[in-house]
C-alpha cells in the first residue's frame, strides 16, 4: 500500500484483513460535487480499487469510478493515472466489479509481496 500512498500521511491509512482484505486511503483532495467531503481510494481483495466520497456515517460512500479490468493489484502507477483521470472528470472503469475477478488469498499474497516494505 505504501507505494500507491505516496505523499499520504500513514494516518489517513489503514489496512484491515478479516473475511476479506481492504485497504484505505484518505487522499488530500476534495470532489467538486461534495466540496465538504472527503475523498478516498478504497482497495478490496473482491473489488480492486474504487474512488468514493465519504457522505455521512449512516450512509455508504459514494463511488466515483471503480478502476476497471480484472487486475485487482494494478501498480501504483496505473492506480495514480486512474485517480488523475476520476478527478479531471474521466470516469473510466466500470462501476460494478467486474465478473470473474475472484482471486485466492495465496495468489494475491504473491502478486502484493513486492510492494511489502518493513517499517
Amino acid at each position: 500500500m505504501r507505494a500507491v500512498a505516496a505523499g499520504v500521511p500513514d494516518e489517513s491509512t489503514t489496512v484491515e484483513i478479516s473475511d476479506t482484505a481492504t485497504a484505505y486511503l484518505g487522499l488530500p483532495r476534495r470532489w467538486l460535487d461534495r466540496p465538504d467531503h472527503d475523498v478516498m481510494l478504497v482497495w478490496s481483495e473482491r473489488r480492486g480499487w474504487s474512488l468514493v466520497v465519504e457522505t455521512e456515517p449512516t450512509e455508504d460512500p459514494v463511488v466515483i469510478a471503480r478502476h476497471g479490468g480484472h487486475d485487482l493489484v494494478p501498480s501504483p502507477g496505473a492506480v495514480a493515472r486512474f485517480v488523475a483521470d476520476a478527478a479531471a472528470g474521466n470516469h473510466a472503469g466500470e462501476k460494478k466489479p467486474a465478473p470473474g475477478t475472484a482471486a485466492t488469498r495465496k495468489s494475491l499474497a504473491e502478486r502484493l509481496r513486492p510492494y511489502l516494505h518493513p517499517r
